[in-house]
């Protein structure tokens, strides 16, 4: 009888502990999944693009390739600045601040516009920069007109952010994934008729597909503000009311957390970026290959990527109710899910490398045969980097959650580029291994970058990251 008694407690604590870990895993599916799929369409419109000017020709899709591995960097990194808005919302909603959220989402809208008047001007200058790079006259001029179309994508871009973060916060996340499907099928639909000239529309090639890209992120801009403005839950916040008012304190913590974000991924997406102007230096045939593999990788990336939003917005909400025991359960559910996913894609590229590589050229043209056989080969490669990849975008989400942004930026630059840049090129260029050995470089910075942030959020405790919020 007092055996029974005494383990009782423990029963009981382990079917109530479970039943914990279970919530949490449907709470965070249901938050996660829309933004999974979201995130897949909003890499297939880019996708979309890619495919269409692979049936163009490979120095098309080369030259398309060049302008958007330009711009991309400076893209992301205000998607990454602006993705602030999500943690920070997350936070004020777990510690039932509900007049924060107004005055953050606003703030996120302005850092959005400052951003834009900065970088589009950036962008446009691709000629003369990619001049002192050393790259390819022919592919430049070829992107020029190209790129100083979508540079002003960045605008409505970012401004999609800010209100993405905040109905990711408030899980109304599949408004968000019907938005983007949306956003999906006008860009096929615009860039099918643009590129190749439909319907009595002119050819216009790539400057097409750059204005579909460009309609298509301000009619879905248009779409997130108006569902934010008018769904019952989240008009109350009356977002734009004000819209002049600053709030120079939430306008400083928006920079403050989230420019150690987008420096953070700017520091990925540079290496990727190094890693295209190296295979371009290498001819159009790698350069093909690797933006067929990259594009593939991306692909399978939006799933973690999905999921660490959904990451860092229940670990936001346990750490503005300063519940350690919630934040740990929402990191490692959603960590194990991004792996768990991030396993399937690999075994997929694995075997199936081929076969998707003939779905971006066409098999049957011969000078495609080298751009498809070096494609297959990358890819097996990014099957091999899939489990870390997931790995680090989930555990850098996680933290972001807990505000923890400035450490990990400083981790992933070590990683990016002082472990996998030169990785990259002493394979890829001074050791003559070409385009394997800069995805072999790719893969081990993303190696180092997922053990050391993984180890960050398991140490969380001891290096201070649950101090309450302020």
């Amino acid at each position: 009888m007092t055996d029974h008694i005494t383990a009782a407690p423990g029963a009981a604590a382990r079917i109530t502990d479970a039943a914990s870990w279970t919530a949490e895993l449907r709470a965070t599916f249901a938050l996660a999944w829309p933004l999974v799929i979201a995130q897949l369409a909003q890499n297939a419109l880019h996708t979309t693009d890619v495919i269409l000017l692979g049936w163009l020709g490979s120095t098309y899709l080369a030259a398309g390739t060049l302008g958007t591995t330009f711009m991309m960097p400076f893209l992301v990194g205000g998607i990454g600045l602006v993705g602030a808005v999500a943690p920070l919302v997350a936070q004020a909603r777990g510690a039932r601040d509900i007049k924060a959220v107004r005055r953050i989402v606003r703030q996120g809208c302005w850092a959005a516009i400052l951003l834009g008047i900065i970088l589009v001007p950036i962008v446009l200058q691709m000629r003369p920069i990619m001049a002192l790079m050393g790259q390819d006259a022919a592919a430049v001029d070829m992107a020029e007109p190209f790129i100083h179309i979508l540079a002003w994508s960045m605008f409505p871009a970012l401004g999609i952010i800010a209100f993405r973060s905040l109905l990711s916060a408030f899980d109304a996340t599949r408004a968000i994934l019907v938005i983007t499907v949306l956003g999906v099928i006008i860009n096929a639909a615009i860039a099918w008729v643009l590129i190749f000239g439909h319907f009595g529309f002119p050819r216009l090639e790539l400057r097409g597909a750059a204005i579909a890209t460009l309609t298509t992120n301000i009619v879905m801009f248009a779409m997130f503000v108006g569902y934010v403005l008018r769904h019952r839950r989240l008009k109350r916040f009356h977002v734009l009311l004000r819209f002049w008012k600053p709030d120079w304190p939430r306008f400083r913590e928006i920079f403050r957390i989230g420019t150690p974000i987008g420096l953070t991924v700017v520091a990925e997406v540079g290496l990727f970026t190094a890693a295209g102007m190296m295979m371009m230096k290498l001819g159009t045939n790698e350069m093909a290959a690797h933006a067929i593999a990259l594009q593939c990788a991306s692909m399978a990336f939006m799933v973690p990527m999905g999921l660490g939003v959904a990451a860092s917005v229940r670990v936001g909400m346990a750490y503005g109710r300063s519940d350690p025991e919630a934040i740990r359960r929402a990191g490692w559910t959603a960590f194990a899910l991004g792996t768990g996913f991030m396993a399937l894609s690999c075994i997929l590229f694995l075997t199936a490398g081929p076969f998707i590589a003939a779905l971006f050229l066409d098999p049957d043209v011969p000078a495609n045969a080298t751009p498809l056989a070096l494609a297959a080969t990358f890819l097996i490669v990014a099957g091999v980097f899939q489990l870390v990849d997931g790995a680090q975008v989930v555990a850098a989400n996680a933290l972001r959650g807990l505000g923890d942004t400035k450490v990990p930026m400083m981790l992933a630059i070590l990683g990016y580029w002082a472990v996998g840049m030169p990785t990259s090129y002493i394979l890829g260029i001074v050791l003559g291994w070409r385009g394997l050995g800069i995805w072999i470089g790719l893969a081990v910075g993303l190696t180092f970058v997922a053990v050391v942030l993984v180890t960050r959020f398991a140490m969380r405790e001891r290096l201070g990251l649950l101090r309450p919020r302020q």
